[in-house]
């Protein structure tokens, strides 16, 4: 994606089934779960780089110290900062200290066993360190601790605040963080004080009785109570001070998360291929969570997995196959392939059929694997016409003809290259927007010019900035008769509310490319209907809300709105003819048979939230008023 977008927070969980001791001599070190929290951090920065915490707990501590530890950064270079503050302040303490399980255990901070990391994007608009997960709730009683973090976004933040108003509560913040966990922190104060009530009579010691009520905490039951009022997307881990630990995910699978667990550690990830490569396993050793499903790790050790929400219309995100996770997952990586070789019909089209006189590329190098997946698909093509070609003519063809068919090759170049970041804020006016325009660098020679096409491959367009003020601009100069953006995803039409930071109406260029279709075919009346459908039901029930914004694109062929969002990015002064191909919404299921969440492209929202979002982004729009479309004003 040539217009980078800010997107999915990411989580990983680290709980040691075996004393700190079994680490220290097996792996050298009894740093060995916060060392392996630091990997899977790591390998899932792409997911977030606003921001960094973990959080930590060590297993039945010693009476008057500290069991549960949190650290927080913010900027890029987070993880590295979360480390090097704790790794610093273990120079206070002798090397034959550090060297001693026990005294470790007993006083120095995160030498623990379980462990919650978190890198974070922030989609409310909020970038300080009090947004910055894990969050934690303190409570002298160890089971009412709780630290959460999690990659969601919630639609119904209003009616979950006054959810915890109508309890008595008085929430210190409006953010869905924050009131996630007042939520979860209230119902599991609720759920110790039911074992409290319980069991009390049955013990008269109250260090008996605080084990009793760990024991037997249920934490299913509670995630059930908190969940009843959850709409969006999301995967929720959290901590509980006295040693139990969970993470759920949404019952409509749109956000994802992974585990693994065997008799020395139990994992959870984001992303299947960081535990892979942090644990060295195969990709069957990896489970992934199922839709509603909660996995939970006791502090005894044992796990299980619970159904919390029974799934209904299971719709996990298709934008985390095309762009969002890493490309070296075992199944993303054939996807995304499966869609590059997808469009070759529509780019057989495009260029009549003309292999000799076009050249084949991508950009940025996100899109490198849906190219490979497009070469291919385009020598299998070419494969195809020469044996036809040679079969149909066998008996009138020369040996020297038969070897010129068989040397003929898909012409694939390097052609653009992302130049260094040019700190284009140092500029005004139109010296900005040319420092703007060599972000990227073509490779001269690649072409001949004035006699090829050239086919770029990008992942997906957004709002089309960078294609219009750099990318286009440059390759222009290589003087291409045609040039072909193809993009491997679907026209983005509609804002998302689950997790990524895509909310304005403006944001998307198909549909401003839609809207301006529609003014110059005289058709104002159908976005003045729309406006007026979701003006009237603002204030229904989520559940009874439309996605009316549908008709607005209903009046026109997706072809139509291609070649006008070609006609809106080609910047003034272009030689060449500029054309824009998209993938099918057919395409992307085929390639992506598992994953049909495809709000971003159709307007079918998996939740009632969803068009209570699409609803307001478009009244938002309409009026000159576009803020974050998921913050709803709090009514009294």
């Amino acid at each position: 994606m040539a217009d980078a977008i800010k997107h999915e927070c990411g989580i990983a969980l680290v709980r040691l089934l075996k004393p700190l001791s079994f680490y220290h001599k097996k792996y050298g070190s009894w740093r060995y779960g916060l060392d392996k929290l630091y990997l899977l951090m790591e390998k899932q920065h792409n997911r977030g780089q606003e921001g960094a915490g973990l959080a930590a707990v060590k297993l039945n501590p010693y009476p008057g110290s500290e069991f549960i530890f949190r650290e927080r950064a913010l900027g890029s270079g987070a993880i590295s900062e979360l480390y090097t503050n704790i790794y610093d302040a273990l120079g206070q303490y002798p090397i034959e200290k550090l060297e001693d399980v026990d005294f470790a255990k007993q006083n120095i901070p995160y030498a623990g066993e379980l462990f919650l990391g978190h890198l974070r994007y922030s989609t409310s608009g909020r970038n300080t360190l009090s947004y910055v997960h894990p969050f934690l709730r303190r409570n002298n009683w160890a089971s009412r601790n709780l630290a959460i973090a999690g990659n969601f976004n919630m639609t119904n933040v209003e009616e979950m605040f006054q959810h915890l108003l109508s309890e008595g509560q008085h929430p210190r913040d409006y953010a869905d963080t924050f009131v996630m966990l007042e939520l979860l922190g209230h119902y599991l104060d609720r759920e110790v004080q039911y074992q409290y009530d319980k069991h009390k009579d049955d013990y008269t010691n109250g260090h008996d009785l605080s084990n009793k009520i760990e024991q037997e905490l249920d934490i299913p039951f509670l995630l059930k109570r908190a969940s009843k009022l959850w709409d969006g997307g999301y995967v929720l881990s959290g901590l509980i001070g006295s040693g139990d630990a969970f993470t759920m995910r949404d019952p409509w699978g749109i956000r994802t998360a992974f585990y693994y667990i065997d008799d020395e550690v139990a994992i959870v990830a984001s992303e299947r291929p960081v535990i892979q490569t942090a644990f060295n396993l195969k990709k069957d050793d990896i489970k992934e969570l199922k839709p509603g499903e909660a996995l939970v790790l006791k502090k005894d050790g044992t796990s299980y997995l619970s159904q919390i929400i029974k799934p209904d219309i299971v719709t996990p995100c298709s934008f985390e196959r095309i762009y969002f996770s890493r490309g070296s997952d075992y199944d993303i990586y054939r996807e995304r392939k499966k869609l590059g070789e997808l469009l070759i019909p529509r780019i057989i089209d495009i260029i009549d059929n003309d292999f000799d006189n076009t050249v084949f590329s991508f950009i940025p190098n996100t899109a490198e694997v849906a190219y490979l997946g497009m070469l291919e698909g385009l020598e299998n093509h070419f494969n195809h016409e020469r044996a036809v070609l040679i079969s149909e003519n066998c008996t009138s063809l020369s040996n020297e003809k038969i070897e010129e068919i068989l040397s003929k090759r898909v012409r694939g170049e390097k052609v653009a290259v992302k130049d260094v970041k040019l700190r284009t804020f140092i500029a005004q006016g139109n010296t900005r927007d040319d420092l703007a325009a060599h972000v990227y660098d073509i490779t001269y020679g690649s072409l001949r010019r004035g006699k090829d096409s050239l086919v770029i491959i990008d992942d997906s367009i957004v709002r089309g900035t960078t294609l219009k003020r750099s990318i286009i601009k440059i390759l222009d100069r290589l003087d291409p008769v045609k040039i072909v953006i193809v993009s491997s995803s679907p026209q983005i039409r509609y804002p998302d509310c689950y997790g990524i930071d895509m909310s304005k109406m403006s944001e998307f260029i198909a549909f401003r490319a839609a809207m301006e279709l529609l003014k110059d075919e005289n058709m104002q009346h159908v976005i003045d209907e729309v406006y007026r459908k979701c003006v009237a039901q603002k204030d229904k029930r989520p559940q009874e809300m439309v996605n009316y914004v549908k008709d607005i694109f209903g009046q026109f062929s997706e072809q139509q709105v291609a070649d006008k969002i070609a006609e809106m990015l080609t910047p003034e002064g272009t030689k060449s003819e500029v054309k824009i191909v998209y993938q099918t919404i057919e395409g992307l299921h085929e390639a992506c048979p598992n994953h049909k969440g495809d709000w971003y492209f159709s307007g079918n929202y998996p939740t009632p939230g969803g068009n209570k979002v699409v609803n307001n982004a478009f009244i938002n729009y309409i009026e000159g008023s576009e803020n974050k479309t998921y913050q709803f004003k709090l009514t009294f």
